[in-house]
């Protein structure tokens, strides 16, 4: 057995000897869960930028115009963020036409890079052809910027001090010679198949240019049956508010990109504005002092350059079939 200070130096030596087989097994197990937890962001990456052209057409149908009014479809386009040599983006664009809208209406942030605007209008060319109204967002005033994803957790995105200018006038104008409808901080009315459309529209309200400027005025009552629509960028709360109080019928509006990168079976973690979470994609019921008004969140269509990627959130155009109240 040896004297007792031979068997504590031998217990000590046992006990050193443990020490280091376990941190060997721990540095081992460190090892192998950084590697693991790599090649799962790797394949996460690589299965977002997969997603991110994987086009799609969301349906909806809503009973919303006045009795007697025949359907009315309305094509939403929202966040292409396009991008020079967006091939596949581009012939998916064109590619809408067939639906054979009645309408096109464009929520804004069209563009991701200052060189986009003429194949961005070379893609949307056929629905260029037809009846159309837009309001612009944020990129389309300004360039994005590289920033990490992780700051969207901490609140709506910020614009920087110092923007990069996009040509926004040249493409609002390439939009309103094809006789696209401004509807920046404006109203007007458009009547098509006997049906008068009242809309009212606002500049994006995510960098706070936004104004509401009523309903379009001078129209005898009764004229023609009509519905009012609401057609803004980013679902701030405050717009919603505003756009439903004042006797909004639909809202159709975008920038949240149905929070891009989602959990399947739980949804959006963001929706970089103040909208939650579960309303970040699709059509929802908005309240606000007794009054209730559809909305349309679009998820978008692209994404920034510099976030090239989606997961459980496919890029999406909406056809809303409108059809008439039920007497």
């Amino acid at each position: 057995m040896g004297d007792p200070l031979t068997r504590q130096l031998n217990a000590a030596t046992s006990l050193a000897g443990r020490v280091r087989e376990t941190g060997r097994g721990l540095a081992a197990g460190a090892v192998k869960t950084a590697v693991l937890a790599g090649v799962a962001g790797a394949a996460g990456l690589a299965y977002g930028s997969w997603e991110k052209n994987q086009f799609g057409v969301r349906h909806e149908e809503l009973a919303i115009l006045p009795e007697g009014a025949e359907p009315f479809r309305i094509l939403h386009l929202s966040d292409i963020h396009f991008i020079p040599g967006q091939r596949k983006k581009a012939e998916w664009l064109r590619s809408l036409d067939e639906l054979n809208p009645d309408l096109v209406v464009n929520t804004g942030d069209n563009l991701s890079h200052r060189d986009a605007i003429d194949p961005l209008l070379d893609a949307l060319k056929p629905l260029l052809n037809r009846p159309g109204v837009f309001v612009p967002g944020s990129n389309d005033y300004f360039a994005p910027r590289l920033k990490s994803p992780l700051a969207y957790f901490a609140g709506p995105s910020r614009q920087r001090k110092e923007p990069v200018a996009l040509d926004w006038p040249r493409l609002r104008a390439g939009f309103g010679m094809s006789g696209w409808v401004d509807l920046t901080n404006r109203n007007q009315s458009l009547v098509f198949n006997r049906m008068r459309f009242d809309f009212s529209g606002m500049d994006d309200p995510h960098i706070e240019r936004e104004r509401f400027t009523g309903w379009p005025q001078g129209i005898a009552a009764g004229a023609a049956p009509s519905l009012r629509v609401g057609v803004v960028h980013a679902p701030y709360q405050r717009a919603l508010d505003t756009l439903t109080e004042a006797g909004a019928e639909l809202i159709l509006s975008g920038h949240t990109h149905g929070g891009q990168v989602c959990i399947p079976g739980y949804g959006a973690l963001v929706s970089n504005c103040d909208l939650p979470t579960w309303r970040a994609r699709g059509l929802h019921d908005w309240e606000s002092k007794g009054h209730t008004t559809p909305v349309n969140v679009s998820a978008g269509i692209g994404t920034s350059r510099f976030a090239p990627y989606r997961i459980a959130c496919r890029p999406e155009a909406v056809m809303l079939e409108l059809t008439a109240r039920e007497g």
